[in-house]
């Protein structure tokens, strides 16, 4: 192969790590990208039983680009094992969160006020315009309102009026009981 130039950083995997990477590309239950990369680290091996396969043939078979096969190579060879299979994981968001602390803090303190007049309770819509309406935000979806409410167990304007539960619904707490009972007797 004449065209193919030596690699810099060269793979060489100890028994052990082969058996893991042959257990990651058997089992199917992982990442496909995961895969993939075990697959490329498994023919990069210079002690490969058929012999190392060149950055461009990897690319060929897993139909990658072979600076794809280079930087998973490189990755092992400088990090280890686990930087090579695993995505790097973002330090933000790939977009930004609409709402703050302080704009949560807002919205829930805007959930249990009262009501505007003519309405029994908040529904999401009237939440999305008051919260424009009060320039808290310039625009938001009644999607992430909902989302944000979740996450504090909040009621729209329920009759404790509260954002926090007082207890489990009555039904749900007799089932819980003769549970809690039965397990507790045996």
């Amino acid at each position: 192969m004449d065209g193919i130039k030596r690699e810099k950083y060269t793979v060489r995997l100890t028994a052990e790590a082969r058996q893991r990477l042959e257990d990651i590309t058997r089992n199917g239950s992982a990442p496909a990208k995961k895969i993939q990369h075990a697959r490329v680290l498994l023919m990069s091996d210079a002690d490969h039983p058929a012999g190392r396969y060149h950055d461009q043939e990897i690319a060929a078979i897993l139909g990658l680009h072979f600076h794809t096969v280079a930087r998973i190579r490189t990755r092992f060879v400088l990090q280890g094992e686990g930087p090579a299979l695993e995505r790097k994981v973002r330090m933000t968001p790939p977009v930004p969160a609409k709402l703050d602390g302080h704009g949560e803090a807002l919205l829930i303190a805007l959930c249990c006020s009262p009501a505007p007049e003519g309405q029994r309770r908040w529904t999401l819509s009237l939440l999305q315009q008051e919260m424009v309406g009060r320039k808290i935000v310039t625009r938001i979806s009644r999607e992430t309102i909902r989302q944000t409410l979740k996450k504090t167990c909040c009621s729209l304007g329920g009759p404790s009026g509260s954002v926090f539960r007082r207890g489990t619904p009555p039904a749900l707490s007799r089932q819980w009981k003769r549970c809690w009972t039965r397990m507790r007797g045996r």
